[in-house]
């Protein structure tokens, strides 16, 4: 039990009604959540408003409410105690801070953003200090983990009460650090209040999320937002090839670093070797190999280099530890089938990173092999991108199949249709819309041949398709796998 006095330390209190002398022995912002000694958070998200839960969630025994306005007089009852602030958002993030004993405090928190990359950088940081002998836990898009526990992940960033009990659960477990992904969503809906933060890490910006986000200026300033609240004890490390991170960095407070595999940086690397078995780096006067793949991949991997020496890390045993990492799930995976074609799925689903995987992919065709793609756009989804997704796909591709992903509320092939809109007439003969997902990636593998290269992509650790509300078990590679038979 906490008093509720204790968890309203730290937030800008408009008005209290009644006593905060109280125990509370929850905090949840969900009505279906709520019961006698819970603290109910309403706050107003964009679909679903909680002040309108009030008197669902006082009839299910709930004695305090923190909201942005107060019922109607003739809903106020009197046995409730009302906390009336500016932000309930930015109010439950500090209260869940309170409630777990502020957890964030007793970790070196390091969030990592940006359009592409957030999840792959993430998982680089926590396998490295992994096999480096430390503790730590992690939030990505694919799992949370806490030392070598997943627990599943609905979210990339957890909302603001299971972030804090996970890192709670972390400190439990003796984690030093804690590597996790902040999306643009996360940041505007202030899922991150109350958390102490030790470093932040920016990747890139590219076109994406525009649908919520509305403008691109928006989405530059929902990133901003996490280098604008790095304390001074705090480092910022951005990617210089990126001409926003100048202004990720102005306003920062914190120490501030750069990494880049072109321009001259605080953290340098030189791509040696691009290739389908993996990259060879020059980093700090030593040559490494790692097993991912990709100039994408290489400015991962030196953002987690660069890290682990601001974290104080020894350099050899950083690099070492980052050439055993086996490639990421859904991230440029490889799979081999019985043809011995190369089939290679991933998640990428913005323009930016569809174009950078298969200008890498066509980079390492020989002169007899062919690039096949399949990949769709997600349903309900920014559809200012499908055209440029369409394009991006008919120019580098020789075969480019546009498939299902997703559809949700939506029909696949009015999407599809949306993805052809940008596909430059001289291109279309390449083009080969084919809706059901399934059939599309068979369709792939038996147009390949053996020196032909296959790209999934969209989908990446996802084992689902999304429709009408029903997520049905989907696994490309098990697909892949049955061409076998």
């Amino acid at each position: 039990m906490h008093i509720l006095e204790k968890l309203l330390v730290g937030l800008s209190v408009k008005k209290i009604v009644g006593s905060t002398d109280m125990p509370i022995a929850k905090i949840c912002f969900n009505s279906q959540q709520a019961e006698a000694h819970a603290c109910f958070v309403a706050i107003a998200g964009n679909q679903v408003n909680g002040h309108t839960y009030i008197p669902t969630v006082i009839a299910a025994g709930c004695k305090a409410v923190v909201c942005e306005a107060l019922p109607d007089p003739p809903q106020i009852d009197d046995s409730v105690t009302y906390v009336v602030v500016d932000s309930a958002a930015n109010a439950l993030g500090v209260m869940a801070s309170n409630f777990y004993n502020h957890p964030s405090k007793k970790l070196k928190i390091v969030a990592v953003t940006g359009t592409n990359g957030k999840t792959s950088t993430v998982h680089l940081l926590y396998n490295m200090v992994i096999k480096m002998g430390y503790k730590a836990g992690m939030l990505s898009t694919i799992h949370n983990k806490i030392l070598d526990q997943a627990y599943p992940a609905s979210h990339t960033t957890p909302d603001a009460l299971q972030l804090h009990e996970l890192l709670q659960l972390m400190v439990e477990a003796g984690c030093q650090y804690c590597f996790m992904e902040a999306s643009s969503h996360a940041i505007v809906q202030d899922r991150l209040a109350g958390l102490t933060i030790f470093a932040a890490i920016f990747t890139n910006i590219t076109h994406e999320h525009l649908d919520y986000h509305l403008d691109f200026a928006r989405y530059i300033q929902a990133k901003k937002k996490l280098f604008d609240h790095l304390p001074k004890n705090a480092f910022a490390l951005v990617n210089k090839q990126d001409k926003n991170s100048t202004i990720m960095l102005q306003n920062c407070k914190a120490k501030k670093y750069t990494f880049s595999l072109r321009d001259s940086a605080d953290f340098r690397a030189k791509i040696i070797a691009n290739t389908l078995d993996g990259l060879e780096l020059a980093i700090d006067g030593q040559q490494v190999w790692l097993q991912l793949l990709g100039a994408f991949n290489a400015s991962n991997i030196l953002a987690a280099y660069g890290t682990s020496q601001l974290l104080g890390l020894d350099s050899q045993e950083s690099l070492m530890a980052l050439s055993a990492i086996p490639p990421i799930l859904g991230r440029m995976n490889r799979v081999y089938n019985g043809k011995k074609q190369k089939v290679i799925i991933d998640y990428g689903h913005t323009p930016d990173a569809i174009e950078k995987v298969m200008s890498t992919l066509r980079a390492m065709l020989t002169s007899n092999s062919r690039l096949i793609s399949v990949m769709g756009c997600g349903g309900n989804r920014d559809k200012q991108k499908r055209a440029m997704m369409g394009k991006i796909l008919a120019v580098n591709s020789d075969i480019a199949i546009f498939t299902s992903d997703n559809p949700r509320d939506e029909d696949p092939q009015d999407i599809i249709h949306s993805m052809q809109q940008g596909v430059p007439v001289d291109t279309q003969q390449k083009v080969l819309p084919i809706v059901d997902r399934t059939t599309a990636i068979r369709t792939a593998c038996l147009l390949a041949s053996p020196n032909d290269v296959v790209l999934l992509a969209g989908k990446g650790h996802q084992h689902y398709e999304e429709i009408k509300g029903v997520k049905y078990y989907f696994c490309e590679e098990e697909i892949v796998q049955q061409m076998l038979k």
